[in-house]
This record gives C-alpha cells, sequence and structure tokens, in this order.
C-alpha cells in the first residue's frame, strides 16, 4: 500500500481542495492510504466532511515569511506515518514539502492546480524553482495552458510536465428536484433559464454577464438568468442589475450545496472568466449535457472544444456573449448537438476514474 500525504492550502470550498477530496475518495482504499496536511490553520467544510469518514488530516498554521518550522513539522508527519508520496497542491506547498522531504524516502509530487490573474514573471524563482523541479518526482498541471504558465513564470522544463485534466462524479438531478428549485426562486414553467455558478468575484467576470443579459432581455421576455453562489461582488453586481433595469429577470440564489438542481434548471451555462485552470463547476454542467459558452482563457476552450460541446468566446465582450447565447436558443438543432457532445465528451475524459487512474500510475 501506498502513503500519500496531500500538502494544501486548507480543504475549504475550491477547485483544489475537490480535486483532493475527488482523489482521496475514488482511488482503492486498499492500494492507497492519504492524509491531508492543511497549513493555513483551518480545516475547511470539505476537509470536516473527510475527517468525520476517518481520513486523518493534520492542520498546521503557516507564519508571515519563510517559516522554518512548518517544514520541520512537515517533516515530522512525513516521518510519523511513513508516507511514501508527499503531494504537493499548488506552489507555496511545493515549496515547503520539497524542503521538507528533503533525506526522507517520501518522493514528491507537485500539481499545479491554476495560476493568479495577471500572472508574473519572478525572476528569483528562476534558480530555486530549476532545482526543485529536477529533484521532484513528478510535476503535473490541470490544463496545457497552466502547464505553459509554468515553462513561462516558473521556469519548469516542458518535459518535466504531465497534464492530468481534473475529474468529477458526474452530477445527477430528478424532474423533481428541478421543479423544487424553480418553485423556490419563483421561476414560471414558460420561462428559461440561463446561468452559472461561481464565487461572485471580479475575476468570473459577471459583471460582463449582465451587460450581456440587458441586451438579450428587450428579445427574449422569457429568458431569466441565474446566478449561484455568493462573494465579494455580490452587492457591485445587485447595482449594476438594477442600473441596466433588469433586476426582475435576474435570480441571486446564494451559495448553495449541493448546487445540481440549480445548475439542473439552466440551458446553458455562462462561464466568461478572466482567468480559469479547469473549473469544476465548467465539468458539472458538462455532466448534466448542458452546453456551455466560455471565455478563451485557462483551461476552459480545452474542456469546451468550440463547437463540439459548447463555444469559445473569441471576443470576450458583452455585445458578443449576447450573440453567441441568441444564436443558440435560435438555432436548437446547434444547441441539442452540443448538448450531447457535452455529457459524451465529459463521460470519455472528465471522470473521477480516469483523473484517479492517471494519479495512481503516477504514485506507483
Amino acid at each position: 500500500m501506498k502513503r500519500v500525504l496531500h500538502i494544501t492550502y486548507d480543504m475549504g470550498i475550491g477547485g483544489t481542495e475537490q480535486v483532493i477530496n475527488q482523489l482521496v475518495r475514488g482511488m482503492d482504499k486498499s492500494a492507497v492510504e492519504h492524509r491531508i496536511c492543511c497549513i493555513e490553520g483551518s480545516v475547511g467544510a470539505i476537509g470536516q466532511a473527510l475527517q468525520n469518514e476517518g481520513i486523518g488530516i493534520e492542520v498546521l498554521t503557516r507564519q508571515p515569511g519563510f517559516d522554518w518550522a512548518l517544514i520541520k513539522s512537515i517533516r515530522q508527519l512525513i516521518k510519523k506515518h511513513h508516507i511514501d508520496i508527499l503531494h504537493c497542491h499548488q506552489y507555496t506547498p511545493w515549496v515547503y514539502g520539497w524542503f521538507a522531504a528533503l533525506g526522507t524516502k517520501a518522493k514528491v509530487i507537485f500539481t499545479e492546480h491554476g495560476r493568479f490573474f495577471p500572472d508574473r514573471h519572478r525572476r528569483k524563482a528562476w534558480l530555486v524553482n530549476k532545482l526543485m523541479a529536477a529533484t521532484t518526482y513528478k510535476i503535473t498541471a490541470i490544463s496545457k495552458a497552466t502547464k505553459a504558465a509554468l515553462v513561462e513564470y516558473e521556469f519548469i522544463p516542458a518535459h518535466k510536465i504531465e497534464v492530468i485534466y481534473n475529474g468529477i462524479e458526474p452530477l445527477q438531478s430528478s424532474e423533481a428536484g428541478k421543479a423544487r428549485v424553480r418553485q423556490e426562486l419563483g421561476i414560471r414553467p414558460e420561462q428559461r433559464v440561463i446561468g452559472t455558478v461561481a464565487r461572485l468575484d471580479p475575476i468570473k467576470n459577471q459583471a460582463m454577464m449582465l451587460e450581456a443579459f440587458a441586451l438579450l432581455a428587450p428579445k427574449f421576455p422569457d429568458l431569466v438568468l441565474l446566478l449561484v453562489g455568493d462573494g465579494p461582488e455580490r452587492q457591485n453586481l445587485e447595482q449594476l442589475a438594477s442600473k441596466l433595469k433588469i433586476s426582475e429577470r435576474v435570480i441571486f440564489a446564494g451559495f448553495k450545496s449541493p448546487a445540481t438542481d440549480y445548475m439542473a434548471i439552466m440551458e446553458l451555462f455562462l462561464l466568461p472568466s478572466l482567468s480559469e485552470g479547469t473549473s469544476m463547476t465548467l465539468l458539472e454542467a458538462m455532466s448534466l449535457g448542458i452546453p456551455c459558452i466560455v471565455s478563451d482563457v485557462g483551461g476552459n476552450p480545452e474542456v469546451v472544444q468550440h463547437e463540439r460541446c459548447g463555444l469559445v468566446l473569441i471576443n470576450n465582450t458583452s455585445s458578443f456573449l449576447a450573440e453567441r447565447i441568441e444564436y443558440l436558443i435560435d438555432n436548437p438543432e446547434v444547441f441539442s448537438l452540443l448538448a450531447t457532445s457535452a455529457k459524451k465528451i465529459f463521460e470519455s475524459t472528465y471522470t473521477v476514474k480516469t483523473m484517479c487512474d492517471y494519479f495512481k500510475s503516477c504514485y506507483a
């Protein structure tokens, strides 16, 4: 049996945390034993659920500056639990994990889950990153775009990086569940729903989504925009909806967990983000057979594959987004083809089993 220790910031609600959650739950427990170490002093909601199921989670608190004591604590965990694989998620956990594993039997795997926007060069990292990369067992990225960013901004040789796409369990919704949500949100039977599930944050570009909807609203009086999620941008977005005079047809549902039935009532899933890795909610929408319209950033165009299971915005503006939405509404045969293809592509590439199989081979 391989003993794996995942090093991450915390296990709250987010894409990285969902990937770790899927790896822990999706792998053969007779072959791999997982533990998790959170270095930001918090377990988080996903971590708490795993703890309740008996998964060992250690909580450390990283101090300001470079925390040498944190390295010592991680090293103690490696030795105490006889760790074979130290799987570091994101750059900072990789740095601390790499130092902690020196002189132990643990092999280090670094997975980059996405990049900050806007990305930047850090010349001072040139030497240390090359050294760390050369002595790291495996380096993986969640998309080709993320791999390219590691090469350009972190100076990691391309041949060292393997792309392993995120995987999830397909969502399952019911007619009763969708009916309940429509009733809860006051959506009439004749109304059609488009929308998104995402944190309300400037990086997700929901403001442009509202502006696009304002252009569409006069042409499609039965169309409703549903935003599922919460975040620092909510008040600004609500004010913008009011300014655009679309408040009565824009629904801010707030954070929902699970959000399955809320997503399932959407005919189109919108993700015009300014930056993305491989969006978990995008994969969830595809698993439900929902066509997607996404911005041409990060892993979006790799996942959606323009005109195969959705549309990629070559021009990330409100007018172009409105035009693309109108095109799919007015062409039901294209819409149907994209919906069928979305589900097939998900099943062939983005399942938990596919992701777990790749990482299991990395752990071998």
